[in-house]
């Protein structure tokens, strides 16, 4: 029941942000609100449960590719929807594994660093949440290079809860 609450408070934040943005619209504020996108690569690094830990450079590799819109509502606070098709490929096989739909709130911090708070909805049926901190390491006139680290958190499916850690960069346009 929690995690019905959590989406419908997402969405309803998302909803406020776009709102607030239309009643403003008369004060000319600093071109807000902004839509960018983004694409990259993520690799999970490791995942942590209570049955031990699970590396991705062994037999088994994961591979995301994230594509998302931002809707910047200020220089400080904005909305993400990120979706992320994830490969998996072994010896035998490389397939499209599962999709993550990846909905979350940005907080935008000085010297290009970014902190998202986002839900995790996935195919394979787990739900969680990941926190993820963000760097912009090259800032350029149309495009942002960035790196980041998710800590996805994930649960259900009849699975144990895993916590783990991945590292992602890609392009900001």
């Amino acid at each position: 029941m929690q995690n019905k609450y959590s989406l419908f408070f997402y969405w309803y934040l998302l909803l406020f942000m776009i709102r607030s943005n239309v009643s403003l619209a008369q004060t000319p504020s600093n071109n807000y609100p902004k839509v960018v996108g983004y694409a990259g690569l993520v690799h999970s690094l490791i995942a942590f449960d209570s049955q031990g830990s699970t590396g991705n450079f062994g037999s088994v590799y994961t591979v995301g590719m994230p594509v998302g819109i931002n809707i910047l509502k200020s220089d400080h606070i904005g909305a993400s929807l990120e979706f992320v098709p994830i490969v998996r490929s072994d010896a035998s096989q490389t397939r499209v594994s599962n999709f993550l739909f990846h909905p979350g709130i940005m907080f935008r911090f000085k010297h290009g660093f970014t902190f998202v708070g986002r839900a995790a909805f996935e195919t394979s049926g787990r739900l969680g949440f990941t926190p993820v901190f963000n760097k912009v390491i090259k800032k350029g006139k149309d495009t942002n290079y960035f790196i980041a680290i998710p800590l996805p958190v994930r649960f259900g499916n009849d699975k144990p809860t895993s916590i783990g850690i991945a590292f992602q960069f890609g392009i900001g346009f």
